[in-house]
């Protein structure tokens, strides 16, 4: 007859056991965070209060916060208001081409910044017999869009919108479609269905598409650069302040500007996390 296993003498054998693994994969995942921080930090100790608060008082880079916030928040909406169709469309239907769509939608996911802005450039000013999109748009809503306030909001929407279609195409995909079924063999119209119940179930991934396109804006520089340039005062946003008070040697309001973003971005984060929209640990 076999003895009996001691099962505090297995238990302690198992941690040993786990020590190497945890080991390995902490010490992996450790070094990334570390990395986050060593950048963090700095970027503090390089710059000081008075810099930075010397930094935040010039006239250009208060206008750069201005329009910094109107954009992304522009762009956020904008994202969010296509997002929430299209998401919902490649969640739950299956229709000739969506694969087509799918890919398309992730193009400027996977472009690159610079040939995303020139490809905004040249949509607006490629000529046809003489006629351009940039001259008819002039013609008829009265103000032109490459260079000026307009094009900044079209840059950061254009990358912004397909993070927005992902985040809403998962929260509908984990959303059980048979309320939906029930609502219409009682009646209901698909847009009613779509109004009443799932966009109410959905309110918590709106929440996150708007906040993750927001915070995805914010750090848009390549094609807002390109597309909508980098003139102080009008087209100037905390992305580009960077980049140009860099190239002026003006490293501390550089990094001043760096750490204003890096709030931002936290503000943003810790907004997701509070509101519980999955992505809190």
């Amino acid at each position: 007859m076999s003895e009996p296993v001691d099962s505090s003498s297995s238990r302690t054998l198992r941690r040993r056991s786990d020590a190497p693994f945890f080991f390995v994969m902490g010490g992996i995942s450790a070094s990334f965070i570390l990395l986050i921080v060593l950048l963090l930090v700095a970027d503090l100790l390089f710059t000081s209060p008075a810099d930075f608060a010397a930094a935040i008082q010039k006239p250009e880079i208060q206008a750069a916060f201005r329009l910094t916030i109107l954009s992304c928040s522009a762009a956020a909406v904008l994202s969010l208001w296509v997002a929430t169709p299209l998401g919902y469309l490649l969640s739950r239907y299956r229709f000739p081409g969506r694969w087509l769509v799918d890919t398309l939608v992730d193009i400027p996911i996977v472009l690159p910044p610079l040939v995303l802005g020139l490809s905004l450039l040249i949509l607006f000013h490629f000529s046809i017999d003489g006629w351009t999109l940039e001259s008819w748009l002039s013609d008829t809503v009265g103000f032109p869009v490459a260079f000026h306030w307009p094009a900044v909001v079209l840059a950061q929407f254009s990358v912004a919108c397909a993070f927005a279609v992902r985040t809403m195409r998962v929260t509908f995909d984990q959303i059980d479609p048979r309320s939906e079924d029930v609502a219409r063999t009682l009646g209901c119209t698909r847009s009613q269905a779509f109004l009443k119940i799932a966009l109410p179930q959905a309110w918590r991934g709106m929440i996150a598409a708007t906040t993750i396109a927001w915070a995805r804006a914010l750090g848009e520089f390549g094609p807002i650069l390109v597309f909508a340039g980098s003139t102080r005062m009008r087209t100037e946003v905390l992305s580009t302040t960077v980049f140009l008070e860099l190239s002026i040697g003006q490293l501390n309001a550089a990094v001043a500007v760096s750490l204003l973003m890096v709030v931002m971005a936290a503000v943003v984060l810790m907004i997701l996390r509070v509101l519980g929209t999955g992505l809190n640990a």
